[in-house]
């Protein structure tokens, strides 16, 4: 078990790969997305339509040179380059809508998973989601008045349709006819999955990348009038059978998983540790569960990480754990405070639970 930092596309700097190196960490999960682009980097509220913001990248792949630049860069720094998470709009928004373009982005991801390959970046993570993360607030609520990321469904309208030219809470295009994304049922949306699935997976094989799969955030039965996919916890194995293959599998978020109305976190995370479908993990603790809840500090909330991280050991988790985010501090550096935090507590955590400095 190997611990890990999360880097946003505005966060890929040499002080920050330093800072994660002083914290700790080991190896790095990044994103090449800017979720912000044409706004401020808050998440959005319930009542903004437009989401986080305007994909920037219009279509145009990562090629192999950027890379194996950006893993190259990572490596000065001592780090090890283990994954990168969500593919851009840009690149698949009608593979998730079942758009006139599905077929010509499915051949473009073929061509991106091959370049990850090529670079060396073992994972590509994933969250087949037309709505995306959406419906969030940050309040002051935290311990201390920390401001927290908080999901009540009371506060936002859930069936709020998406506006045309917009997908995974981002919009791709900028001159899209006006009206709203139709609704999608369940059914349809696991069919696009499915369809997704039987075309990638194979080239990920090929080229030694394992997918992995987040799940729903918030983890409601619907969301802009769209299906949710994964928002239940043996959802995982439903996805994991349409393909079985080590190249299918999870990206594995503890707070994610504690937030849905169903199951229980810990049999489900044995049961995919044990049989080796997890690739990575996001670990960050929450109180409550859907309608209402919100993130808190790792080392407060619903799940007790040290078993968590037990489980993982106990049955022989060899990837990458990672705080992928935790409420900000009250100082000159909130985030780099609120990682430091997390960070600490999960180093001291696997420490005592390996028994291995």
């Amino acid at each position: 078990m190997k611990l890990g930092f999360g880097f946003y596309r505005q966060s890929l700097t040499a002080d920050n790969f330093r800072f994660a190196r002083q914290v700790g960490a080991t190896h790095a999960v990044i994103h090449l997305v800017d979720y912000f682009g044409g706004r401020n980097p808050s998440l959005s509220r319930g009542d903004d339509r437009r989401g986080w913001g305007i994909t920037q990248n219009q279509g145009k792949l990562w090629s192999l040179e950027e890379l194996t630049a950006i893993r190259k860069e990572i490596e000065s720094h001592g780090l090890a380059l283990e994954a990168i998470e969500n593919f851009d709009p840009s690149h698949w928004h009608d593979v998730l809508l079942d758009g006139p373009k599905k077929r010509e982005q499915l051949e473009d991801l073929k061509i991106l998973i091959r370049n990850i390959g090529k670079a060396g970046i073992p994972i590509m993570g994933y969250n087949f989601s037309i709505a995306g993360v959406w419906g969030w607030t940050k309040q002051p609520v935290g311990r201390g008045q920390a401001e927290s990321l908080v999901f009540d469904s009371d506060d936002v309208d859930l069936s709020m349709p998406m506006p045309n030219g917009m997908a995974w809470n981002m919009t791709y295009d900028l001159d899209a006819p006006a009206g709203d994304v139709p609704p999608v049922s369940s059914e349809e949306l696991w069919e696009r999955l499915e369809g997704f699935l039987k075309i990638i997976v194979p080239v990920a094989e090929e080229c030694g990348v394992r997918l992995a799969a987040h799940p729903d955030d918030p983890p409601v039965e619907e969301l802009r009038g769209t299906a949710r996919l994964v928002n239940q916890p043996e959802k995982y194995q439903r996805l994991l059978d349409i393909v079985p293959s080590r190249s299918n599998a999870l990206e594995y978020c503890l707070g994610s998983v504690q937030e849905m109305s169903g199951g229980d976190l810990y049999e489900n995370l044995d049961q995919h540790s044990k049989a080796g479908n997890i690739a990575y993990v996001h670990a960050r603790n929450v109180k409550g569960k859907v309608p209402r809840y919100q993130e808190v500090f790792i080392d407060e909330g619903d799940i007790n990480i040290r078993k968590a991280l037990s489980i993982l050991h106990r049955n022989g988790f060899d990837g990458v754990v990672i705080p992928d985010h935790t409420p900000d501090m009250s100082c000159a550096a909130p985030w780099h405070a609120g990682m430091a935090y997390a960070m600490g507590y999960l180093r001291a955590a696997m420490e005592s639970v390996t028994g291995k400095r």
